[in-house]
């Protein structure tokens, strides 16, 4: 829409109405649920894996800055460095953007304090590679080989240099997990990982991994609107059939009378 009506104000209200509302429910205690995805069973499989063969576990934010996909990668690489803590597993985390490295570091080290391992926290294990992608892609690999990790995780923005990390994991029989929210990269991932977190799951499972409030709040919310706009589009789509357009009408970039949204569009439209 170039220029906002009536209708398409109050609906912008009620749909951020409803995700704030559901934000503020989460932060007073209410309970929500979210299923549990199957890649989340991985990480736990994974991390296990690495306890028992006593060796390392790989974390890789990708390629993203400080934005909200690397943060959201943060997020979990962060709760599965906890999970690695707790039962005495080294932890490793190349990382590409040089801005990000200090907050990754207090990331990790917190996941670290929470596990009550502050001791095994080495700020070696959190180092900056690379802001070039195949250059960042060969240290990566470089760690994998010498590491002889059993475990790697994948989350954020990655592009191309995302086969070669996967493909030097195999190589050592490491088990992978993937998650990203790019469309254009979950093939490679498909077909080079064990498991994949696709789509919406990526922020959807860091909702569920991390329990903080906000983010449970909020994603609940989106779905809630999600579900209102689907039955939206439903009526529309019979009330359309039925020669009464009040949702196309409604949407229409254009003032009219509150009368004119129940009557068919001039032209025989």
């Amino acid at each position: 829409m170039n220029h906002a009506t009536w209708p398409a104000r109050v609906i912008l209200i009620v749909i951020s109405a409803v995700i704030v509302w559901t934000v503020i429910a989460a932060q007073r205690g209410k309970k929500l649920f979210i299923r549990r995805i199957p890649g989340l069973t991985a990480i736990d499989e994974a991390v296990g894996r690495a306890v028992e063969m006593g060796r390392g576990i790989l974390l890789s934010s990708g390629l993203g800055g400080i934005d909200v996909v690397t943060l959201q990668a943060l997020a979990i690489c962060t709760n599965i460095a906890s999970a690695a803590a707790r039962y005495g597993t080294k932890v490793q985390m190349p990382i590409y953007e040089a801005a990000l490295l200090p907050i990754a570091e207090d990331a990790i080290s917190s996941a670290y304090n929470k596990a009550g391992r502050s001791d095994a926290f080495s700020s070696d294990d959190v180092r900056y590679l690379s802001n070039q992608q195949f250059a960042y892609a060969a240290g990566v690999a470089g760690m994998i080989q010498r590491e002889q990790y059993a475990a790697t995780f994948l989350f954020g923005t990655f592009f191309a240099e995302s086969l070669i990390m996967a493909e030097n994991a195999n190589m050592v029989g490491a088990i992978q997990v993937a998650g990203t929210p790019s469309t254009t990269q979950i093939p490679f991932f498909i077909a080079s990982c064990d498991y994949v977190i696709i789509g919406d799951e990526y922020y959807a499972a860091t909702a569920y991994l991390t329990r903080q409030p906000t983010l449970l709040g909020s994603m609940i919310g989106q779905d809630r609107v999600k579900i209102g706009i689907l039955v939206t589009v439903m009526l529309g789509f019979l009330l359309t059939m039925a020669k009464m357009p009040l949702v196309k009408n409604l949407f229409e970039d254009k003032d009219m009378p509150a009368a004119s949204y129940y009557s068919p569009a001039k032209g025989g439209k």
